[in-house]
């Protein structure tokens, strides 16, 4: 199954830098009742978190949408981005400023860790964890201590680009899907400059079910396989997307 889109520059404003093309090689199920906050892929596994005071999961899962493995927050935690480093599982809350570290195999809590800001979406170079927390800013963490190594400030042409949300780190880098928008930022690791789009504006308007909370939200990346996974928070579908150059 294919929608190819062009490559664009828009003019406007809404893009100041150029809009990929991306076409959807592949459509899998998704559980519809999830919250999506956090999308990542492992060894041939995809681990998911998900939102909602009393409602958030941690879970890993096949592509195909089988569990085989959940973990429940407690009520007063509403779960948001998660990323996986090595042999553990990092996943952020909301507003309580308290982030897990899980164990990726067997999916038992190892221990927290605080941070002084809201938590949004989480992602890796292979280095430094890389957070954000709905604002402009994406904040560098040690992955042991998780102490402050630096702030990047994202933006296009000066322009503050704000909600970054869930993130992947792809090809040197960082994907960001952008709160309540219909499209991902891919974003220049040093500099944080805006170096492009991915619009799936299609794909959402076609797939996403009804309600202002079923949004664009989920990036995995398996970097072995060259494949991309998007999906969105109660959306019944996940698909595999390949995204060219503009």
């Amino acid at each position: 199954m294919c929608s190819p889109l062009s490559a664009q520059t828009v003019k406007n404003g809404k893009f100041a830098a150029p809009s990929s093309r991306y076409q959807v090689v592949a459509v899998y199920s998704h559980d519809p009742s999830f919250f999506t906050q956090g999308l990542a892929y492992d060894e041939g596994m995809l681990y998911e978190g998900t939102g909602r005071y009393g409602q958030s999961i941690l879970c890993r899962r096949s592509i195909d949408g089988k569990i085989n493995g959940i973990r429940r927050l407690p009520p007063y935690f509403f779960g948001e981005g998660i990323t996986v480093f090595q042999d553990r599982i990092i996943q952020l809350t909301w507003k309580s400023r308290r982030g897990f570290v899980w164990d990726k195999k067997n999916l038992q809590l190892q221990r927290s860790f605080a941070y002084p800001t809201e938590g949004w979406g989480i992602t890796h170079d292979g280095h430094s964890l890389i957070m954000s927390d709905g604002s402009a800013m994406l904040t560098y963490l040690h992955p042991e201590s998780f102490d402050l190594e630096k702030k990047i400030h994202v933006t296009e042409q000066g322009r503050e680009i704000v909600r970054l949300n869930e993130l992947e780190y792809v090809k040197g880098e960082i994907w960001a899907n952008i709160w309540k928008e219909k499209k991902i930022a891919r974003i220049h690791p040093a500099s944080g400059r805006v170096i492009g789009w991915i619009d799936l504006t299609e794909l959402v308007d076609s797939s996403a079910p009804p309600g202002e909370d079923s949004v664009l939200n989920g990036i995995a990346y398996d970097p072995e396989g060259e494949r991309v996974f998007v999906t969105g928070k109660y959306w019944d579908r996940m698909f595999e997307i390949r995204v060219s150059s503009p």
